[in-house]
């Protein structure tokens, strides 16, 4: 199945200077990556003027819906009942976004329908990852 999901978000950008702002985003699964999501901002909202996009566990953000996950560049908590934290960690620096939890739910149970919790392996081609691999070595 070659269903894509692309969901636009607005999300509250947590910051000292300026003050937090809304901006948009945009919340992707693929199938071909079935373990991903990914989370992508416009140019004009980083410093350099460039796209910059996210890709991390489907797992940890279902998880941060209700606690407290990550140790690595992405973190993801609750807070409140209503939105969602997403603290992503650089060389350049942190960037931490507010995103409203009832639209992570739906995105999340969309990818679900698509790609049930435990048959990700099912949806991978390891043959064409592997073969890919070999040629670009």
């Amino acid at each position: 199945m070659s269903t894509v999901i692309n969901q636009a978000v607005q999300v509250r950008l947590i910051a000292s200077a300026p003050l937090e702002r809304a901006i948009p985003a945009g919340l992707r699964y693929e199938p071909a990556d079935p373990f991903a999501v990914r989370i992508a901002f416009p140019a004009t909202a980083s410093l350099d003027g460039a796209e910059v996009a996210w890709t991390f566990a489907r797992e940890l953000l279902a998880t941060g819906l209700n606690e407290p996950v990550g140790a690595g560049d992405v973190h993801v908590w609750p807070c409140g009942t209503d939105r969602t934290v997403l603290e992503f960690h650089a060389l350049e620096g942190m960037a931490m976004i507010q995103i409203d939890t009832t639209e992570l739910r739906l995105f999340l149970r969309h990818s679900y329908e698509l790609v049930p919790a435990g048959t990700e392996g099912e949806h991978l081609d390891v043959d064409s990852d592997l073969a890919a691999l070999l040629r670009d070595a």
